[in-house]
C-alpha cells in the first residue's frame, strides 16, 4: 500500500487505526448481498426515527451556539435540521434502499476467443472521506449511499454541526449493529486537526468529497493527493429570452433564487434579452423584491429600473448564497451563452424561452453539468433526479458529473477467465484472430 509521507506524521497516527477499521468494514460490506445492504439501510433509518427527538435537540443546541457565534447566514440555513427536514431526510435514506444495487453489475461481457471470456464488473471504491460545512442532513444521505454501494465512509463535519452529526452517526451505527453490519463502516471525525489528517491518508482513503463554500472546497483540493470529487463554486444563471412566457419566467426566477438561496443550485445572475427587458424587468423586480431579494443591475438594467444598485465586474463572478441577484441585459442568446461560459461555474444553467430552436442552441453551447429549459435550476439535486440522494455535485469534465449518486461511488475491475490460454497464440505470423464477440450482460 502506498502511503503519503504525511501519514508518518505523529498527528496523523490516531486516524490510521480509524481508517484501517473502516477499510476492513468496507471490505466486508462490499461482499454483502443487495438484500443484506438494504436491510442495513432500513435498520439505520429505523434507528434515526427512534432517536429523532435527540437528534433535533442536538441540532437545536448547534443552532443556538451558531447564533451566539454569528455564523454566516448561508451556513446557518444549511445547519438547521428540524423534525420535518429530518423526516424528509429519513425518507431519502429509505429511497436509497429501493435503488438498484450498482455493485456487481456486468458492464462488458465479451468472448475474446472460444473459452476466453472477459467481464467488466462494477465494484466499490473502498473508503470515502467526506468533509462538509453545516449540512448535518448530508450525514444521512452519504451514509446511505455508502452502505448501498459497499463503501466505508469517514465523515468530517464542521464544528458548528458537531452535536447534530454526533447524534446522527450514533443512530446510524446503532442501526448497522442491529442489522449485523460492522458499525466501523461509518465513522465521524469532530476536530479541525482531523481534517488535515484525513486529507493526508493517501492509501487508506480512496476518494475525498468536500461539500461547502468555494473557499472550503478549494482548500481541500489544494491540500490532498487523494482524488477529490466536488465543485468549488455554484454560480448559476437564468437567461430570459425575447420569446418568453413572462409569467412562467418570473415564477422560475423567483423559485431559482429564493426557494433555498444558500444552495449551490440557486441562481446568482439573471440575464435578460434586451427585447424582453423593458416589459419584463419591472414585474420581475417586483416579484423578486416581494421575496426580499436585493437586486443589482448593469447600466441597461438601471435605465429601466433606476433604483437598482449598480452591478460590478465582481458581481458576475460572485456566489452570494444569499438573497442577492445580479441582473444583466444582453443583446442576444449568443451574448448570454458567452457570459455564462465566462463567469459560470459549470454547475447548472437555465433558459426561459418559447422558441425550441433557441433553447436547443443554448443547451448545446452552454458548458455546464446541467442545462435546463423552462424550469428552475433548483432541480439540480440527486433526490430530484431519482438517485435517492447524492454525495455531492461535481462540475468537473471527467465523470461523474452533476449530482453524484450511487454510480459515482463505484469503479470497475476486469475479470478474464480462460482455459490455459496464452498470449503468444495471438501474435506472430501465424497469429490466431480474436473473436471479440459480445455476450449477454449477466
Amino acid at each position: 500500500m502506498t502511503v503519503s509521507p504525511l501519514a508518518q506524521d505523529a498527528a496523523i497516527q490516531p486516524l490510521l487505526a480509524i481508517a484501517q477499521a473502516t477499510r476492513q468494514a468496507a471490505q466486508t460490506l462490499a461482499s454483502l448481498s443487495a438484500e443484506a445492504k438494504n436491510q442495513a439501510i432500513e435498520a439505520a433509518a429505523a434507528a434515526l426515527e427512534t432517536n429523532a427527538d435527540r437528534i433535533v435537540a442536538a441540532n437545536q443546541a448547534d443552532c443556538e451556539a451558531a447564533i451566539a457565534d454569528n455564523l454566516a447566514k448561508p451556513l446557518y440555513g444549511r445547519l438547521k435540521l428540524d423534525g420535518v427536514k429530518l423526516a424528509g431526510a429519513i425518507a431519502g435514506v429509505r429511497d436509497v434502499a429501493r435503488l438498484p444495487d450498482p455493485v456487481g453489475t456486468v458492464q462488458i461481457h465479451r468472448e475474446l476467443d472460444e473459452g476466453l471470456v472477459l467481464k467488466r464488473l462494477a465494484v466499490p471504491l473502498g473508503v470515502l472521506g467526506v468533509i462538509f460545512e453545516s449540512r448535518p442532513d448530508a450525514v444521512m444521505q452519504i451514509s446511505a449511499l455508502a452502505i448501498k454501494s459497499g463503501n466505508g465512509v469517514i465523515l468530517k463535519g464542521g464544528k458548528e454541526a458537531v452535536r447534530s452529526c454526533t447524534a446522527l452517526v450514533e443512530a446510524i451505527k446503532e442501526g448497522l449493529e442491529n442489522a449485523g453490519v460492522d458499525p466501523a463502516a461509518v465513522q465521524l471525525l469532530t476536530t479541525r486537526e482531523e481534517t488535515r489528517a484525513l486529507l493526508a491518508l493517501e492509501g487508506y482513503v480512496d476518494l475525498i468529497i468536500p461539500r461547502g463554500s468555494n473557499a472550503f472546497v478549494r482548500f481541500v483540493q489544494e491540500n490532498t493527493r487523494i482524488p477529490v470529487l466536488g465543485h468549488a463554486d455554484g454560480i448559476c444563471h437564468l437567461y430570459i429570452d425575447s420569446e418568453v412566457n413572462l409569467a412562467q419566467a418570473i415564477a422560475i426566477a423567483v423559485d431559482a433564487k429564493t426557494a433555498y438561496p444558500s444552495a449551490c443550485n440557486a441562481i446568482e445572475t439573471l440575464l435578460i434579452h434586451q427585447d424582453a427587458a423593458v416589459q419584463g424587468l419591472p414585474p420581475l423586480a417586483a416579484a423578486l423584491r416581494a421575496a426580499q431579494v436585493e437586486l443589482r443591475g448593469d447600466q441597461q438594467a438601471q435605465q429601466i429600473l433606476p433604483d437598482l444598485a449598480p452591478a460590478t465586474e465582481e458581481d458576475w463572478a460572485t456566489e452570494y448564497s444569499d438573497l442577492i441577484l445580479a441582473i444583466k441585459v444582453v443583446a442576444s442568446v449568443e451574448e448570454a451563452i458567452a457570459h455564462i461560459n465566462t463567469y459560470g461555474s459549470r454547475h447548472t444553467e437555465a433558459i426561459a424561452t418559447q422558441n425550441p430552436a433557441t433553447a436547443a442552441h443554448f443547451m448545446d453551447r452552454v458548458d455546464a453539468a446541467g442545462v435546463y429549459h423552462n424550469c428552475s435550476t433548483r432541480f439540480a439535486d440527486g433526490f430530484r433526479y431519482g438517485f435517492g440522494a447524492e454525495v455531492g455535485i461535481s462540475t468537473q469534465k471527467m465523470p461523474p458529473r452533476g449530482p453524484v449518486g450511487l454510480e459515482g461511488l463505484v469503479t470497475y475491475k476486469y475479470q478474464l477467465v480462460g482455459d490455459g490460454h496464452v498470449s503468444v497464440t495471438y501474435s506472430g505470423s501465424d497469429a490466431k484472430p480474436f473473436t471479440h464477440r459480445d455476450l449477454d450482460l449477466q
